[in-house]
């Protein structure tokens, strides 16, 4: 598939990205101890939502030929959670395992990972862009997360989903989260997916359950999720910013 338009609009996002927000973190580190930096990030990043949302659209993210499938899938991040929830949970292959829905819906619901397949799938061959610079493609099945919304009902008020994860990424007891808003939650190509490439989602790619976003990058497509919560704002949980390197100053958006 001739990804050249997607390509282009990448490269310009980034662009925006770098300008406006992003970019201000790399120029010097004694910026951020001057008085009004972190505040004018804070002007920033809401110009970067609107840019990117005015640029994708409703645009879905471009899907590939199985023949263009990475012959390694690469994982980032946490590769091997060592909570011990996540250890009980893998010593057992995963049959336990539940993810729950909750927060400001109607029905708080929980589902098995036979559950979840045996609700209505979707496959994708989709690319993930690192923030780090690299990508790989791969083939992703799972449930929409439109669907589990749907059935759990969204209560007045909502805004926002957060993703809860298994994995102590810094090894200090902060879980990993994310955050998305209503828009990308209903995104057909928002999926929590079970399988990779046609087998079980591995441990170093978010077994037994992770959050494929396709129009965002990697960092903002959470593995080992536990929890699904809609929330109306994600200013009171954790650092405040709506998600783990949020916390510590990438942008929220994360658009591609």
């Amino acid at each position: 598939m001739n990804d050249a338009n997607g390509f282009s609009r990448r490269r310009l996002l980034r662009g925006v990205v770098a300008g406006a927000g992003v970019g201000l973190l790399g120029g010097c580190d004694s910026l951020s101890a001057k008085p009004g930096f972190i505040d004018l990030l804070g002007i920033a990043e809401p110009l970067n939502q609107r840019v990117q949302r005015f640029l994708t659209g409703d645009r879905l993210a471009s899907e590939y030929d199985e023949s263009m499938i990475s012959p390694v899938f690469r994982p980032n991040g946490s590769i091997n959670p060592r909570t011990p929830e996540y250890l009980a949970l893998k010593a057992e292959n995963f049959g336990s395992y539940r993810l729950n829905i909750r927060g400001l819906v109607r029905k708080p619901l929980e589902f098995s990972i036979d559950a979840l397949r045996a609700m209505p799938a979707r496959s994708q061959i989709t690319r993930h862009d690192c923030v780090e610079g690299w990508s790989v493609i791969g083939k992703w099945t799972g449930v929409t997360l439109s669907r589990l919304l749907d059935a759990a009902g969204l209560k007045p008020g909502a805004r926002y989903v957060v993703f809860h994860c298994y994995d102590d990424l810094n090894g200090d007891g902060s879980r990993y989260y994310e955050s998305i808003d209503l828009d990308d939650a209903y995104h057909p190509q928002t999926i929590a997916a079970y399988d990779m490439n046609g087998a079980p989602v591995p441990v170093s790619n978010g077994a037994p359950l992770r959050m494929r976003i396709e129009r965002k990058l990697g960092y903002k497509q959470p593995k080992y999720v536990h929890t699904i919560e809609v929330v109306d704002s994600y200013a009171t949980l954790f650092g405040g910013k709506g998600g783990f390197w949020e916390d510590g100053g990438y942008d929220w958006y994360g658009g591609i």
